[in-house]
This record gives C-alpha cells, sequence and structure tokens, in this order.
C-alpha cells in the first residue's frame, strides 16, 4: 500500500511538474499514490485543491507531497496558504532566483503548450510520429532515407515504443525493422535497410524477459518458447555483429535511457538546443 499521497499541481498539463517529482522521489525508497490536477488557472480551482489536499492529509494522518509549477501569483497563494501539504514551489524555488541572476523577469507563460501554434518543433514533432507510426515494424519501405534513425531487432525487443518517444520527445522520424527467421537464414538484413546502415541502431534482449513478455501475446507459444527465444536473441546479434551496428540490451534499461544512448551514437547534435 501507498505510504502517503503525492500532488502534482499545474496551470498547464502538470507533465513538467510530475516528471520533475518522479525523479525526486525515484531516490527514496517508498511508494506513494500519484494524483495529478491539471490546469489549476484560477483562485475557485485553487480553493478546490486545497480541500482536496487537506482532506487527504486529516484521513492519512500524514502531509501530503505537493509539487506545484504555477505561474499565477493569485492561484500559488491559494495553494501556498491554505494546503497542510509538504508544499516544493519548483517555480518559486527556480524562476525567481534566475530573475534575480539574469536579471530580467520571466514571460509567466502558463503551460509548456499554451502558444503551441506558432511552435515548428511541435510542427515537426507531429510530422515525426506520422512518420514513425507509418514505417513501424518493417510496414513501409518509402522514403526510408529520410528516416533519421532505423531501429532493427526480434519482435518485443522494444522497438516500436522507443520510436515513438524519439519522435515525440525529439522529433526525429524513427523508422523500426523486425528481424525475422527468414533474415537469419539469409544471413544479412533485409535488403531494404543496406543502403541505410549508417542510420541503423540494433535492441536486443534476454531471452528469458523476452520469453515473459511474448507468452503475454501469445502463451505456450513456439513464438514464445524460452528455446526460440534463445535463438533468435542469438541469431540478432551476430548478424549486428557482422554488419558493424551498435546496439545494445533494453532488458533493464527504460525507453529514456535507449533513447538518449541512441540520440549520442546517432543524433547527438538533439541533445544540444
Amino acid at each position: 500500500m501507498p505510504d502517503r499521497t503525492v500532488f502534482f499541481i499545474s496551470d498547464g498539463t502538470g507533465i513538467t511538474a510530475e516528471t520533475f517529482g518522479n525523479a525526486i522521489l525515484a531516490q527514496f525508497e517508498t511508494q506513494m499514490r500519484h494524483v495529478r490536477l491539471p490546469f489549476i488557472d484560477t483562485a475557485d480551482k485553487a480553493h478546490q485543491v486545497v480541500r482536496q489536499i487537506n482532506h487527504v492529509a486529516i484521513t492519512e494522518g500524514k502531509r501530503p507531497i505537493v509539487f506545484t509549477t504555477l505561474v499565477n501569483d493569485e492561484v500559488r497563494e491559494v495553494i501556498s496558504k491554505g494546503c497542510r501539504g509538504m508544499l516544493l514551489d519548483m517555480f518559486s524555488t527556480f524562476v525567481n532566483p534566475l530573475e534575480d541572476e539574469l536579471g530580467i523577469k520571466s514571460n509567466h507563460r502558463i503551460g509548456r503548450f499554451s502558444d503551441i501554434s506558432k511552435s515548428q518543433s511541435y510542427t515537426d514533432r507531429i510530422e515525426a510520429i506520422n512518420f514513425s507510426l507509418a514505417h513501424d515494424d518493417g510496414q513501409s519501405n518509402l522514403d526510408l532515407e529520410k528516416s533519421d534513425v532505423i531501429l532493427v531487432g526480434v519482435s518485443r525487443s522494444g522497438k516500436t515504443p522507443t520510436s515513438l518517444y524519439l519522435a515525440m520527445q525529439y522529433g526525429l522520424k524513427a523508422s523500426n525493422y523486425p528481424l525475422i527467421p527468414e533474415d537469419f537464414e539469409r544471413k544479412q538484413l533485409p535488403s531494404a535497410l543496406l543502403p541505410h546502415r549508417q542510420k541503423i541502431f540494433g535492441l536486443t534482449i534476454q531471452p528469458e524477459r523476452l520469453s515473459e513478455i511474448r507468452n503475454e501475446r501469445r502463451p505456450n507459444s513456439k513464438y514464445a518458447s524460452l528455446e526460440n527465444c534463445r535463438h533468435e536473441v542469438a541469431e540478432a546479434e551476430s548478424m549486428m555483429r557482422r554488419s558493424g551496428i551498435r546496439w545494445l540490451s533494453s532488458t533493464t534499461k527504460s525507453i529514456e535511457e535507449i533513447a538518449t544512448t541512441i540520440l549520442q551514437e546517432i543524433q547527438p547534435d538533439r541533445l544540444s538546443y
């Protein structure tokens, strides 16, 4: 059971507050019930939030942890004065000292996506997501030269979620191809990929973990058997070594770690912006 409740409060989507808060909470061996409260942009909504936090404080007998990224001063004041939680206001912690250091006032823009229609980076990300969906799991060979990265690996090794994360987070056009028994018999990569070798990055996975994942999809099948998983993983890793492809194991790595490693290897400029 969760030890206590943590709130993530924002006048935008709450993604920044939750991401930052989770990074901090990950340092502690404790379970918490997470509550994200987005679009808290009026005093009335702030009062409702205060009542919710204080109710939790009374019923649980412990102060909730409250992460906020609130720009509106009136909303911030309602929560800071009224709530009985441990308040961690990220804007006052970081923005105010930066204003002093830089000698300028922040623009107090509410939400990361408030002026999204003017953002070229957002348009690029949407285009990248559509491209990655169209080129998922080897569906299309069209426009492969437009790919920023091409992921290869056995089925269920993490190619699709990594491709979509690269597209959504960094605007990369990511294609992915499964390595299948026919490729292992030919002892070479799919022919459509050969002209784009420099863009290819491989994912592998421990056979035991692969078998677990596949059994959730096709229980008791040859596809999910440990023997078959060991064979496919061994063949895929041998092929990547022969082809000189950079690769890593996704077994114990998060999507974020995998994507960052790929960026370092193939698109290091995307880590600077």
